[in-house]
């Protein structure tokens, strides 16, 4: 009996040794995950804003600007009391000549290398006759412009210090995550340095402000003067350049954009090597799929990039049509047209790239040597074909269309060699007109074919409606832009 007491009581005494090593393990586990948890919202960013507030610079700028001339001149009743105020203001004193004046603007930036390079926002130092920079601990440096790229409103500036300079890296914002905190500095309203924090509120977005528009959204607060300011991770990395905001009243409404250092650091690379940036071109106009489009051309979902035109230059030299649509570049799959500008400016000039296009319910891989973008666009290239004789004219989904002639190349100021039909009127019900066509527009294909009067689009029409499609794909050109249009079948 007391045998079995006993080893009842040992079995007592182990089991519940078990129960408090598995409750100070699971403890433990709790304890580490409340760590990792508390490390992702710092107590402080204290320590992080003393190490890198003196790679951060503040930036001043002077511009002349011309004097004011008689016509913008205020007009003074003769005999005020302010006359002599303002002529001295206005006038240099010589024959009453307006005098120039100087202009001067703040802003941010951050150094990017021990010997002097510094990034910051275009904007902040366009037109100006000099650029001084001050640094954390009050030095200041005259500084002169490296280059500098408007599209992604990116500037690199240089100064000679006669020692090295703390500076900061960029980090890959394309692993940052919204909610992720981070945190900016600079020249906010230009107080001097100011350290603000928040975190990404959301990803990849576009200001309409240029083609490779990709920015942070954060609520940190960043205000005028934060322009060209870095945006940082909670490593101390830049991933990305304060460069707007969304605001009512001028000040920061937690709605501050950054563009992302994936963009930033390859311009800044190319403009510290070249002065300049060397983008790649494929030369085609392209546009947007919607769900008419995506119908009429037999594709399985809306997406790519449809060529909407097609100039002198790479695209067509490796036999790019209009029409086709592009699926994919360089082995990444295009989603829409903002994705295939990305990875074409991205890709290096001279490059040879294999694009797959979707051509009449195909596939067909294409190999593209790729030219420059900046170069192209010093260019204007106007489309060769031959112009109708016949004045014709009809009606067609809501649409008054006229066969192009030379009375009508006159009034709509078309180039002589272009052939199509013109848009007279658009009713205002119509799918057409909800899609966009105007008067002025002129039709050059319609269902894929190019037409050269009004009989080639009714049959284009009639064929497209026996044959039970829905929508009909027309390519429109407006000026020297060229854009696809599905167009629905049914008449309202």
């Amino acid at each position: 009996m007391k045998s079995f007491t006993a080893t009842k009581r040992a079995t007592i005494r182990q089991t519940q040794s078990v129960m408090v090593n598995t409750l100070f393990v699971f403890s433990i586990l709790m304890l580490l995950s409340l760590s990792a948890y508390a490390r992702g919202a710092p107590e402080s960013f204290a320590d992080l804003a003393e190490e890198l507030s003196p790679s951060v610079v503040n930036i001043t700028t002077s511009t002349t600007i011309a004097g004011v001339t008689d016509q913008a001149r205020p007009q003074i009743p003769e005999g005020s009391p302010f006359e002599d105020l303002f002529r001295d203001f206005f006038n240099n004193g010589e024959g009453g000549q307006a005098r120039p004046r100087r202009s001067s603007a703040l802003g941010s930036g951050f150094v990017i290398s021990s010997d002097g390079y510094i990034v910051t926002n275009n904007h902040v130092i366009d037109k100006a006759d000099e650029i001084v920079i001050e640094f954390f601990d009050g030095k200041e440096l005259v500084a002169k412009l490296v280059g500098r790229d408007p599209k992604t409103d990116i500037a690199v500036l240089k100064v000679e210090a006669s020692e090295p300079l703390p500076f900061v890296g960029f980090g890959d914002s394309d692993v940052a995550r919204v909610g992720d905190w981070v945190m900016a500095i600079g020249n906010p309203l230009g107080q001097g340095f100011s350290v603000s924090a928040g975190i990404i509120s959301a990803r990849n977005r576009t200001l309409r402000s240029g083609p490779y528009d990709d920015f942070i959204q954060t609520d940190a607060a960043i205000n005028r003067g934060n322009s060209g300011g870095p945006l940082f991770n909670m490593s101390g990395e830049v991933i990305g350049v304060n460069t707007a905001i969304i605001s009512p009243n001028g000040g920061s409404i937690g709605l501050g954009f950054s563009m992302s250092s994936r963009v930033v650091g390859r311009v800044v690379k190319q403009l510290k090597e070249y002065g300049e940036t060397r983008r790649g071109w494929l030369g085609v106009q392209i546009q947007d799929i919607d769900s008419d489009m995506a119908e009429a051309l037999g594709l399985d979902k809306v997406s790519g990039a449809l060529v909407s035109g097609v100039p002198e230059g790479p695209g067509a030299d490796a036999g790019i049509l209009s029409g086709d649509v592009i699926i994919s570049f360089d082995g990444v799959e295009v989603e829409d047209t903002r994705g295939l500008v990305t990875a074409v400016g991205n890709a290096d000039v001279g490059k040879v790239v294999r694009v797959i296009i979707f051509r009449d319910g195909k596939t067909k891989t294409i190999k593209v040597t790729l030219g420059r973008r900046e170069a192209a666009e010093k260019e204007k290239l106007v489309p060769v074909t031959k112009a109708p004789e016949k004045i014709k004219e009809t009606e067609k989904l809501g649409m008054k269309l006229l066969t192009i002639n030379s009375e009508s190349r006159i009034q709509l100021n078309l180039p002589e060699d272009l052939e199509g039909v013109a848009v007279l009127d658009v009713s205002e019900t119509s799918d057409a007109f909800e899609k966009g066509l105007r008067a002025g527009d002129v039709i050059v294909e319609a269902g894929r074919t190019k037409i050269v009067d009004v009989n080639d689009i009714s049959k284009i029409f009639e064929n497209a409606i026996e044959a039970g499609r829905k929508s009909i794909l027309l390519l429109v050109l407006r000026g020297d832009n060229s854009r696809f249009v599905g167009l629905s079948l049914s008449e309202k």
